[in-house]
């Protein structure tokens, strides 16, 4: 049997993440510039009748079997062999390479597991339809970061802007004008699943204070919908650097994401904000197409470790 091999992209959230748990809307974008890469190979003569996992990006090379129970590649893998009704998975060689960080607002768990899922999939010869791939890569984004919202799991899947509200149905959108962003990873390691628990702490704590800001960011959201369809580059900058400030209140900022987004802002970005979880990981900048190459180095000279220039084509292009 020939190796089988499906990849899948990487995300940001554009605007509204942390509200989004609490039924407001978001928007994220896939990030084709990194992405996810899964191949699997029968290997019905191995020596251990086992299956073996290599994922160097995670310094991983077990036995699936050495795997604890709750590992999200062991869950997602036995989440496929429910969904299929097989009680084993023939033995074979599963191998997850990625040029996504972890830990950085990217998606990369989710990346991993819609990639997974779909080579597995196809592998044991029934391809999941993106509806089912979304469903099992929601269950393991669980194990990930506890109460997700769903949205990376569903922007990665089917590789698409979207608008989107926790248990309504997806809304793909195109933007009018084709929207390009720095992405600067401020090194720092973050945790979704603790950027979230502390959330739901000080929503606990001061219920309305919270409340409000999750409506503020929600009202932002609809209003920097409009401008992504229409094209109003202008208005979505400063769309997103409203959020910045409402996230900045939410207690999800930290000291280089702020200062990484006060510096794009003096260089000339239309808009920049954190992206994801927050207390570390990336932030985005909106800018003119001709100026990403200089706005991303500019970004490494103030201190971030890495950045990318992602592309979200227009509509018709």
């Amino acid at each position: 049997m020939p190796a089988i091999s499906c990849s899948a992209p990487g995300k940001v959230i554009l605007c509204g993440e942390h509200a989004v748990v609490y039924q407001k809307p978001a928007i994220a974008v896939p990030v084709f510039e990194g992405s996810t890469k899964c191949s699997i190979v029968a290997k019905p003569t191995a020596p251990h009748d086992e299956t073996i996992i290599i994922a160097p990006n995670i310094a991983l090379k077990c036995y699936l079997s050495c795997l604890v129970e709750k590992h999200p590649i062991r869950v997602a893998i036995n989440l496929v062999l429910k969904k299929l009704q097989l009680d084993h998975l023939p033995v074979c060689e599963i191998r997850i390479n990625s040029t996504l960080p972890t830990a950085a607002g990217l998606g990369s768990s989710a990346s991993t597991s819609v990639a997974l899922i779909r080579a597995l999939s196809t592998f044991l010869g029934s391809s999941f339809a993106d509806e089912e791939v979304n469903q099992v890569a929601f269950e393991v984004e669980k194990i990930h970061h506890g109460t997700p919202s769903g949205i990376d799991n569903t922007v990665i899947t089917y590789a698409k802007s979207l608008f989107y509200i926790k248990d309504q149905p997806c809304e793909f959108i195109l933007p009018g004008k084709q929207v390009t962003l720095v992405i600067a990873d401020t090194g720092i390691k973050s945790s979704t699943s603790k950027a979230v628990s502390e959330v739901l702490l000080g929503y606990q704590e001061n219920q309305d204070r919270f409340e409000a800001l999750f409506n503020q960011i929600g009202d932002l959201v609809v209003s920097a919908k409009k401008s992504f369809i229409n094209g109003d580059q202008i208005s979505l900058g400063k769309t997103l650097t409203e959020n910045h400030m409402l996230l900045q209140k939410m207690g999800v900022s930290c000291d280089k994401l702020d200062v990484l987004v006060d510096f794009a802002l003096s260089q000339g970005a239309l808009g920049a904000k954190l992206s994801g979880g927050g207390q570390g990981g990336n932030m985005i900048a909106l800018v003119k197409s001709d100026e990403a190459d200089i706005m991303a180095s500019a970004l490494l000279s103030k201190g971030a470790v890495n950045t990318l220039i992602t592309h979200i084509p227009a509509k018709g292009q």
